[in-house]
């Protein structure tokens, strides 16, 4: 090989180690993909109403121990296109398939956080897992949240149409108080300082109301129970059991039944917002599944 094949074969390189850019994955719709590190790729599927930047604790983490990390933006959140509709879960499937093709990614991890898994598992239904090698679920709404006559301990319908309302009504003072349920913020508990909730409660701010609406539609009334069995890689399974924003006992605990090969990990005491509230323990179980 020539000397100047090889410094633009370096120049390429080094170009790939960190970059963000934007990716057409639908016509008029571009999201916005954070591309850093080297080695195995891992994808960060954010929770709602977030962005890629709740990441940027594991971001750092899974770098530092050889992993290349790709975290994204959802349509309609954080820096990516806004488009009114396509915030159902195929939809939003076929985004990820996009970016998974346009960066050709193969033996790939996929994280979904919260509403994140439902990503996951509807890419393995729909796209049949395709360059997916592993999967990690991390306080997910799957398998099915909503109260139905076959689903009796669900979430009754009110209490999602009174957070609709609420969201209608004054957005940004509904994301105030969901944010400390979130975090497990109470009289007695202040697990996050105050500035950095105002910073989470900023993120969520900038999604679009439309999206905001219609993606917690999406991951409130998807019934991924037919799917789970789909998800056939090893798959990490983590929530916490006093998570008060997705239950526990009618989430992970089931998908832990359905999802053929998985290790389950319960943590303590913990509330949803895991990736700060738990991010030391959060990033050595991830590194710790992702290596083996």
């Amino acid at each position: 090989m020539e000397m100047s094949q090889m410094n633009n074969n370096e120049a390429r390189k080094k170009e790939t180690i960190g970059i963000d850019q934007y990716i057409q994955t639908a016509p008029n719709v571009q999201l916005y993909v954070k591309d850093y590190g080297e080695g195995k790729p891992v994808i960060l599927i954010h929770g709602w109403p977030l962005s890629n930047e709740m990441w940027e604790y594991q971001m750092e983490a899974l770098i530092k121990n050889n992993f290349r990390v790709i975290a994204y933006d959802r349509r309609g959140f954080g820096k990516s296109s806004q488009p009114w509709d396509g915030y159902d879960y195929d939809t939003l499937a076929d985004d990820l398939k996009a970016i998974i093709e346009y960066l050709n990614l193969e033996d790939a991890a996929l994280v979904g956080f919260s509403m994140g898994g439902g990503e996951v598992v509807r890419y393995f239904s729909r796209h049949g897992g395709k360059g997916v090698s592993k999967a990690i679920l991390i306080a997910s709404i799957t398998p099915f949240q909503l109260q139905t006559d076959s689903n009796p301990n669900g979430v009754p319908q009110e209490k999602y149409d009174a957070m609709a309302s609420q969201i209608k009504e004054d957005r940004i003072s509904f994301l105030d108080n969901f944010g400390k349920t979130f975090f497990g913020v109470s009289f007695i508990s202040k697990p996050i300082s105050s500035a950095l909730l105002h910073y989470y409660r900023m993120l969520c701010s900038f999604a679009s109301p439309q999206a905001t609406l219609a993606c917690a539609k999406s991951f409130s009334s998807t019934d991924f129970r037919n799917e789970m069995k789909t998800v056939t890689v090893p798959t990490l399974i983590i929530h916490g059991d006093e998570d008060k924003t997705v239950p526990i006992e009618i989430t992970s605990e089931i998908a832990a039944k359905l999802i053929p090969d998985n290790t389950f990990l319960i943590y303590e005491g913990a509330p949803h917002g895991l990736f700060y509230i738990e991010k030391d323990k959060l990033n050595a179980d991830l590194i710790q599944f992702l290596n083996t």
